[in-house]
């Protein structure tokens, strides 16, 4: 089998565990998706309404660590009631051709029969 470009003999230091980790966990990559689709920005509520199963203190958790990891950005209002907005910054937009690739590789397989 060909060894790709990504693999290395040390995982922890490879490329593509550092991807993963920017992408690990429930919630990031549907984020990533959102944000994606309602470019420049959207609100806290308008994700979790998007995102119907996360709880707001996971959704919470996460957009911080995205916008510690600066996949993120996030935009608050001093009004009351709190505005805040969250968009992808310039680093978060390169994963976007990984989410298409993801997307291509369902609508292909999406009808595969598996037994």
């Amino acid at each position: 089998m060909e060894k790709h470009h990504c693999a290395e003999d040390n995982f922890e230091n490879s490329g593509f565990n550092y991807t993963l980790s920017m992408i690990r966990g429930k919630y990031k990559i549907i984020i990533l998706y959102w944000l994606n689709e309602n470019q420049p920005s959207m609100r806290f509520n308008e994700l979790k309404r998007s995102i119907k199963e996360v709880s707001f203190k996971t959704l919470s958790n996460t957009l911080k660590e995205m916008e510690r990891d600066k996949l993120i950005f996030r935009k608050e209002y001093p009004q009351i009631p709190p505005k805040v907005e969250y968009g992808l910054l310039e680093r978060g937009e390169t994963l976007v051709p990984v989410l298409d690739m993801l997307c291509q590789w369902g609508n292909i397989h999406k009808d595969d029969r598996l037994d």
